[in-house]
């Protein structure tokens, strides 16, 4: 797959094969590409830069690209490390060179590089703005909390290309990319992005004003054409918290394999009573961020945990607490929890359930002592249905 759009919109991009964790923190086997572009006219000017991981590559990118001109303009559309970490540089070694960024971003100039060495060279841009390059038009959109607070966007007219920053981004490189754009890129969204749905409708409300042929993001492959149709679609799904397929997600934390089994046993009831799909995950072992992005996907979650010092067992509290300053809300869920004296871990997670914006939890709450038993089986059946009935019944 290419990120090439024409011959004067030249993809000068990188992926990053040897990152194991997308910031400190996202699994990323496939590693991560930061996108960016130049723009040939009567001027040039640089779509943002790129993870000072891969500075040699990307100047070589640049300089190839650019066949002996001079860049005119560096457009800084985010200010995260990840796509702006050769931007000092950029201004060394171009002294003619002019930053176009929004006020916020200048901001945060100063805690990155010497900003004050090129104060002079900075063009500050707001919404509405524009800049001719030639041919080509820049037209400046303001895209606050996208996931940063200085966060813009650019829609060039000529072409009809929507320059999205952060927004549209998927994990992988490009060199491993697959046709399943979604999948990753609902992992990405619903981890980095997922807290600010409102921010992201605005910003669709005004890309819907406009004529796009593609979108270019900083991450993930160029989208045109019915995948770009599709992206915007799930974009507006995720951003209004609307569950995308219906399911049921368990998520356990278990300490010694009782609650694992009843997990288990609970997934098989609800398949046996015709739930569309169970989705079944171990809190300690798999990966958290596919656990959210399943959290977000399905309507209805089941928590199952272990008390645990007074308490809830460490991994169900990271759990709840990810989908709490993800700002997750109008779900279902369910809790079961298990202990051999005092069980205290539905206490727990009915209070870090409740202050999520309407978030409902049915009944029965099951209480496991220990290993399941067959006088244990009714209030899991209970609950099963519970969780398949229709809200409102």
């Amino acid at each position: 797959m290419t990120n090439e759009i024409s011959k004067n919109i030249r993809y000068i991009g990188v992926d990053d094969l040897d990152i194991d964790l997308f910031e400190s923190q996202y699994i990323v086997p496939e590693g991560m590409s930061y996108n960016s572009w130049v723009i040939l006219d009567d001027k040039v000017a640089v779509m943002d830069t790129a993870d000072g991981r891969k500075e040699k590559e990307w100047t070589a990118n640049l300089v190839a690209a650019l066949e002996g001109r001079t860049p005119d303009y560096l457009i800084c559309q985010h200010m995260e490390p990840d796509h702006s970490a050769i931007v000092g540089k950029m201004m060394q070694d171009y002294p003619t060179l002019t930053l176009v960024c929004s006020q916020q971003t200048v901001k945060m100039l100063a805690h990155y590089f010497d900003s004050a060495s090129f104060a002079d060279r900075i063009q500050v841009v707001k919404e509405g703005d524009s800049l001719s390059l030639g041919t080509h038009t820049l037209h400046f959109i303001a895209a606050p909390m996208v996931h940063w607070p200085e966060v813009i966007m650019t829609y060039e007219s000529c072409e009809k290309i929507l320059f999205a920053a952060d927004g549209f981004g998927k994990l992988g490189a490009l060199c491993n990319e697959t046709d399943d754009w979604a999948c990753e890129a609902r992992r990405y969204y619903f981890n980095i992005v997922g807290k600010y749905g409102m921010q992201v409708q605005n910003v669709l409300k005004k890309a819907s004003t406009l004529e796009i042929s593609a979108i270019m993001p900083l991450h993930g492959p160029v989208l045109q054409g019915e995948a770009m149709a599709e992206a915007i679609r799930l974009y507006d799904l995720w951003s209004r918290y609307e569950p995308e397929s219906d399911g049921i997600l368990l998520a356990y934390a278990s300490i010694h394999g009782n609650t694992a089994q009843v997990a288990r046993h609970l997934a098989e009831v609800l398949k046996q009573k015709g739930a569309a799909k169970v989705v079944v995950s171990d809190l300690s072992r798999d990966d958290m961020a596919e656990v959210i992005e399943d959290a977000f996907r399905y309507p209805r979650v089941v928590c199952l945990a272990s008390s645990y010092d007074a308490g809830v067992s460490p991994p169900m509290h990271d759990f709840l607490h990810h989908l709490q300053i993800k700002a997750y809300q109008r779900r279902r869920f369910g809790l079961v929890e298990n202990g051999t004296w005092a069980p205290t871990a539905a206490k727990v997670m009915r209070h870090m359930i409740e202050s999520m914006k309407q978030c409902e939890i049915v009944e029965p709450t099951v209480t496991i002592w220990g290993k399941l038993k067959e006088t244990d089986k009714p209030a899991l059946e209970a609950l099963a249905d519970a969780m398949l009935a229709e809200k409102g019944e």
